[in-house]
């Protein structure tokens, strides 16, 4: 080959790259628009007025914050808003504490009918949410906590922590046994070896699991619906989805209502953006 067809070879070569890499560029635009656009239109249509919801232009002509200070006085938002983020604080309080702990026992402590446990553990990730709705609503009323908050955080607790431990698990696999080795030679028990050794070094794992289960503890209805009846004690989702009318809906005030909701998501992902990508990361390979 010529050093003349070398050069061509190169060329067309880098030009099949940039070729691939634009194509990658406009899908990744396109795709971030439509994931971004639903956001967008709700947070124009919270600031205009009601009769131009479908009649106007994307952009409102006129911008009013009225939908937000009735969602604010109507709804009783404040209320129900500390009621959210309180059950959702305990929920992932327990979840984590719970989770790091059976995690670092399935992945590296030795007892007897370990795998069996785990395998039972992760059956239940199999079992949908309606198929367990019923005997969960069954043994609250046993155990006299149907309606109460209490019931509802135990149940929000049982039902996310197979998926928790699931994580911490693979994340705890991850790191080398010759720290725990190292540790144990030193004297160091297993709780001094979990919580100054190994739970530092799972961090981007916590993380991980404190944005999903923040995520689907604060966006959660089906259960809050069905367990709490007193409308006093309803978190942010069943109070928001009152506001859909059968024949007509608000949607000024529903738009501003979820944006409200759904602002401390988007303050906890970016406190924790970092953190948890390097949790996807690392606990997508085993070392």
């Amino acid at each position: 080959m010529t050093t003349t067809q070398a050069w061509r070879s190169a060329s067309s070569v880098r030009v099949r790259r940039r070729i691939w890499r634009s194509t990658g560029y406009v899908l990744l635009i396109a795709i971030s628009a439509a994931t971004v656009f639903p956001f967008v239109w709700m947070l124009l249509t919270s600031v205009r007025r009601r009769d131009t919801v479908f009649g106007g232009g994307i952009i409102p002509d006129h911008v009013t914050f009225d939908a937000y200070q009735r969602s604010w006085s109507q709804l009783d938002y404040p209320s129900h808003f500390l009621t959210t983020l309180a059950i959702t604080t305990l929920t992932v309080l327990a979840v984590v504490a719970l989770a790091t702990l059976g995690g670092y026992a399935f992945a590296k402590l030795r007892f007897p009918f370990r795998q069996t446990l785990y395998v039972i553990l992760l059956s239940t990730l199999m079992l949908p949410v309606t198929a367990i709705i019923l005997p969960l609503f069954l043994q609250l009323r046993t155990l006299h906590l149907l309606g109460t908050r209490q019931g509802l955080l135990l149940v929000y607790i049982g039902t996310s922590l197979p998926f928790a431990m699931f994580l911490m698990r693979a994340f705890f696999e991850t790191l080398p046994d010759e720290l725990i080795q190292a540790a144990r030679a030193d004297g160091a028990g297993e709780f001094t070896i979990f919580r100054k050794i190994m739970l530092p070094l799972a961090a981007p794992g916590v993380a991980t699991v404190v944005i999903f289960q923040f995520m689907n503890t604060w966006n959660e209805f089906l259960y809050a619906q069905t367990f709490l009846q007193n409308p006093d004690y309803l978190p942010l989702q069943p109070v928001l989805y009152t506001i859909v009318g059968q024949y007509s809906t608000d949607w000024p005030l529903v738009c501003a209502s979820l944006t409200m909701s759904i602002l401390p998501i988007v303050l906890v992902y970016i406190r924790m953006q970092r953190r948890f990508v390097a949790g996807l990361t690392l606990g997508a390979v085993k070392s």
